[in-house]
């Protein structure tokens, strides 16, 4: 039996990232509500698989709980600053269970309630709550009362399931503190109006070509792990000016095409070209690690019309419209991308389609359909989970060391 586990980022109105909640499944996806030995087994594979503050990046982890788990104190496995104990409606009228979820608040546990409506099973356990999470993505009429009677009462309001710029405008005109969902995971903010490069990365990447002895393979990992700088170096090559007759569509071939000399030159003029506009963490993680994912699962997957680099760029351009502001399909026009990643992108269409799928299925906790996927693509099952955890530890390692040297610098 598989079991998968996904972090999704919780946001606040300025896109800073407070927290993930980890949902995980173990290939049971009739459930709508979380059992013993799922969660159980998720937690397990969760802290055995990976240093769990690496996976959660220093960030509070939102996780569920069952009644049963509570009292075999598993939630002592994490330490209080880095935990809300997620609770469910069956949980709320268990006398026995409210005692537990009342132990480990005065333990020093938040505590968050999933669904929470004003109802009398509710008030019991009202004082210890410290978040409720509404679901956005149903058509609840109750929802503007829930939230406002939320925030009377010192609440925080988590939207969940923001899926859609509706259902996020109506969560932040409510008042919500956090948001969680695919639309909120990719929202760029309003001030940026053009791309805008990693900071710490471009600095690094400054380094890196002015070395005596410049490394092509440690400027070609630089500048692979920025969107950015990725896209604006093919545009480049790719352009009139280069006038080549087969066109480069991976960064090393740009690199070799462009040469250190030019590769100079146009790093000095974007340095001229920075703003004080920046883009938020998540986004600039999230290509990163759909890259990341991509390239790893192809190794897997059978009859692929990709290579490995090609799957590389496959998730890292998969955020380019949100970044450029732009419809996607403007922003590939510009790219000498294959035509396998580009109606994959668009439409997921293919076998690079359901590659693409499988990641954005993952992503958000569609387990069924990223199964499905899977299997259409032969990858096996039982190492997708261990495959993502190893991207998003590659990913946050490589993330804090960039962070790390633009403090320092």
């Amino acid at each position: 039996m598989n079991s998968y586990i996904v972090r999704q980022a919780l946001v606040t109105e300025n896109q800073e990232t407070f927290g993930y909640e980890i949902l995980y499944t173990d290939n049971q996806f009739k459930s709508e509500h979380t059992d013993d030995s799922t969660a159980a087994n998720a937690i397990e594979n969760f802290l055995s698989s990976m240093d769990s503050e690496k996976f959660l990046d220093g960030r509070t982890a939102f996780l569920t709980f069952t009644s049963n788990l509570l009292e075999k104190g598993i939630p002592k496995m994490f330490k209080t600053n880095k935990l809300v104990i997620q609770i469910e409606d069956s949980l709320i009228t268990n006398p026995f269970s409210q005692s537990l979820i009342t132990k480990y608040k005065q333990s020093g546990y938040k505590i968050a309630v999933v669904d929470f409506e004003f109802a009398p099973r509710f008030f019991g356990i009202l004082d210890i709550v410290d978040y409720i999470k509404v679901n956005f993505s149903a058509n609840n009429p109750s929802i503007e009362n829930i939230v406002k009677i939320g925030k009377s009462f010192g609440k925080k309001v988590i939207a969940y399931n923001v899926e859609t710029q509706e259902a996020y405008d109506k969560a932040k005109a409510l008042g919500c503190t956090y948001f969680q969902g695919s639309f909120v995971s990719e929202k760029m903010p309003t001030t940026v109006k053009k791309v805008n490069y990693l900071q710490s990365n471009f600095f690094l990447l400054m380094v890196a070509v002015t070395k005596d002895e410049p490394d092509i393979d440690e400027i070609e990992s630089i500048i692979s792990r920025d969107v950015s700088l990725t896209f604006s170096l093919l545009r480049l090559v790719n352009s009139a000016y280069f006038a080549l007759r087969n066109r480069a569509r991976s960064v090393k071939q740009a690199l070799v095409i462009l040469g250190l000399g030019q590769l100079k030159q146009w790093i000095y003029l974007l340095s001229f070209k920075q703003d004080d506009g920046s883009m938020p963490d998540e986004l600039i993680k999230i290509s990163f690690l759909r890259a990341t994912f991509a390239s790893e699962l192809l190794e897997f997957a059978q009859d692929m019309p990709i290579s490995r680099s090609e799957a590389y760029l496959l998730g890292m351009f998969s955020t380019l419209g949100k970044l450029m502001q732009m419809p996607l399909e403007e922003v590939l026009e510009q790219l000498p991308i294959s035509d396998e990643i580009k109606l994959a992108l668009l439409n997921q269409e293919g076998r690079t389609g359901l590659l693409y799928q499988l990641i954005i299925s993952y992503e958000k906790a569609d387990w069924k359909t990223m199964s499905a996927c899977a299997a259409k693509l032969g990858i096996p099952q039982s190492m997708i989970a261990q495959k993502y955890f190893e991207c998003v530890e590659s990913v946050n390692n490589i993330w804090n060391s960039l962070t790390q040297s633009n403090t320092e610098n």
